[in-house]
């Protein structure tokens, strides 16, 4: 029987790994003896690979050389591991052929012979294989009161070549299917399986123990230190009384894990059902640290360098509220720049506000910008509510009020913006900060209302963009990113547009080789106007080199119009080359790129150095 078969063999093996042990002192007293193993083709490209991975001969070659004796034990024992490896994919009528230097293992002269063998020449070790038949699957049987679709869980079917993996591969669905099916106490013995020489197939019998269908129990969280218990209960995606499932309860551990206070979330059946015959589940958390303090920095040719910093309190009132305080010095030099910049912020966000996956944020912000294309100081304040819509969708609405002050080509104005902003994203990406497929989409709609000397005009501002990633060679090491964006205004002309409200393209987030806003039409001493609308793409391949290197190939191109259109001005393009270094916090970027079409006012190339992708 196969499994009582590989059992035998590894017994043996464990007895000439003793044996090697009871004669280590002699294989190292005496001469070690260089050898060189030749492992004949069988033809079967998976065999050859499990018989080269079970030979000891081969992995120790190098790495621990023996004198003759031991040589002679471990070619021994690399014959059981061969026979072990046969078997595994159906060849029991297979014959293994082992010499070394012409001589059998068995061979009462061969430790003499290579006692005397010069030390200076590898003896030749040669494994032959005659395969025979290959063993088929014969009948599957399934014993114990089971689902009536139960047996096609295995996918296995009579007739299919043996292959013990793919025997315990369906074992493990069985019982997985069958837990997904509310069996949380079942028992999947080991197959059996029974050699029928006379046809070449084997039988495979499946003794299953399915036990009660059971529903959950009581739920406990254990290890809470600062949370509130009351608050972690109410969000739980499961309830005492509802049918069993593996799934559900894994999903329940992701979405704690969701909330960014705990360091982990397992877990645990109890050993036993409870006295109703319920499944109690017991859910072992650890929290984060209450405090993080974040530091940051990044670099541009355009925008010169920029060092920010936060500190983060996790659950500031128990109930897993966040409260975070951010400080930035931005535009320390840079071609697009005139003076250093400011930025400091407080955030406070409520989880589960009113309802489950409903979030309250509000924020207040400091800013100053030393541009070329404007100078402004600005004071905003937001509130906004999220809430997750659906899988891989979310929608916030809000409320915003900004004062500002703008100086551009001399002229200073004091605006007051109230803002009702509305947003609409997807995100299938498969990581946050590599992805490596999926889609990430997004739309914004931004009515306001302006209160200023130069009028008191509504307007809209609506933008839409994508990123789309795929991933060139499954692995996630060759991956082509796309990534569009469209941004369009109404109800206001160009000039009646604040100008930190107009859109500009060029910059790392939009045209990389063009100088930050730098696109678009221009004054006469060449500082950017701003449009009322903006179109742009890119395309990316980056591709990894080794584990933590990669290089990046990329194009941009963008356009700003006046005329509330997008798609109407010309186009400029940058393309470039990138470097990567990943790390477990996301990939460290360093992108060099060249404007293909200069206008006016462009420069020879920009530089950009920064954390995470370009999208």
């Amino acid at each position: 029987m196969i499994f009582r078969t590989f059992c035998r063999r590894l017994y043996k093996d464990l007895q000439f790994a003793l044996i090697l042990a009871l004669f280590a002192s002699v294989a190292h007293s005496a001469d070690p003896q260089p050898y060189k193993v030749n492992l004949n083709k069988t033809g079967n490209t998976l065999l050859d690979q499990l018989l080269n991975d079970a030979s000891t001969m081969i992995s120790l070659q190098n790495t621990a050389p023996v004198g003759p004796f031991a040589l002679i034990a471990r070619a021994k024992q690399d014959h059981e591991r061969f026979i072990t490896a046969l078997h595994s994919l159906g060849y029991y009528k297979a014959q293994t052929m082992l010499n070394i230097a012409d001589h059998s293992v068995d061979d009462p002269e061969l430790f003499d012979w290579l006692s005397a063998a010069p030390a200076a020449n590898p003896v030749s070790v040669t494994v032959d294989f005659k395969l025979g038949p290959r063993f088929t699957l014969g009948k599957i049987t399934l014993q114990g009161n089971l689902p009536p679709k139960a047996h096609d869980w295995l996918k296995l079917k009579t007739g299919d070549p043996l292959q013990a993996a793919d025997i315990l591969e369906g074992r493990e669905r069985l019982l997985k299917k069958l837990r997904d099916e509310g069996y949380a106490k079942v028992k999947v013995d080991e197959p059996i399986a029974t050699l029928l020489e006379a046809t070449n197939s084997v039988d495979i019998l499946f003794s299953v123990d399915t036990g009660p269908k059971v529903v959950l129990g009581e739920i406990h969280v254990d290890g809470l230190k600062r949370l509130n218990e009351a608050f972690v209960k109410k969000r739980l995606l499961i309830a005492p009384g509802q049918s069993f499932k593996p799934s559900t309860i894994e999903n329940a551990c992701n979405d704690l894990m969701g909330l960014g206070v705990f360091a982990s979330v397992r877990s645990q059946e109890a050993a036993q059902l409870d006295a109703q015959e319920r499944e109690p589940i017991t859910f072992d958390v650890v929290e984060r640290p209450l405090h993080a303090v974040n530091v940051g920095a990044a670099y541009s040719t355009d925008l010169g360098g920029s060092f920010s910093s936060s500190w983060l309190n996790r659950n500031l009132l128990g109930n897993a509220e966040q409260l975070k305080l951010s400080a930035a010095v931005t535009q320390l030099g840079g071609n697009s720049t005139t003076g250093i910049g400011y930025k400091a912020g407080v955030a406070f966000i409520k989880p589960d506000f009113m309802q489950r996956d409903q979030s309250l944020q509000i924020g207040l912000n400091a800013i100053k910008q030393s541009l070329i294309a404007y100078d402004e100081k600005a004071l905003m304040f937001q509130m906004t509510l999220n809430r997750m819509l659906a899988k891989d969708w979310q929608g916030s609405a809000g409320i915003a009020a900004q004062q500002l002050l703008v100086t551009q080509e001399g002229i200073s104005r004091d605006y007051t913006l109230l803002s009702v902003p509305f947003t609409l994203k997807y995100d299938s990406s498969n990581n946050p900060l590599e992805p490596t497929k999926g889609i990430i989409a997004a739309a914004t709609v931004n009515p306001t209302q302006s209160f200023s000397s130069g009028g008191n005009k509504p307007f809209v501002l609506a933008q839409v963009s994508s990123s789309t990633y795929l991933d060139l060679g499954k692995h996630g090491r060759s991956v082509l990113a796309l990534r569009g964006l469209v941004g369009v205004s109404a109800g206001a002309s160009q000039f009646e547009l604040p100008p930190d409200q107009r859109y500009y393209a060029g910059g790392s987030a939009t045209v990389r080789g063009y100088k930050y806003q730098s696109i678009g039409p221009t004054f006469a001493d060449s500082k950017p106007q701003g449009g009322t609308a903006m179109s742009a793409g890119s395309v990316e391949l980056r591709q990894r080199i080794l584990d933590h290197y990669g290089v990046v190939l990329f194009a941009d191109a963008g356009q700003v119009s006046v005329d509330a259109l997008p798609f109407t001005s010309h186009w400029q393009i940058g393309a470039g080359i990138g470097a990567r270094y990943y790390t477990s916090f996301g990939p460290i970027r360093l992108d060099v790129a060249l404007p293909v079409n200069p206008q006016p006012g462009s420069g020879s190339f920009e530089v950009y150095v920064s954390l995470g992708q370009a999208f």
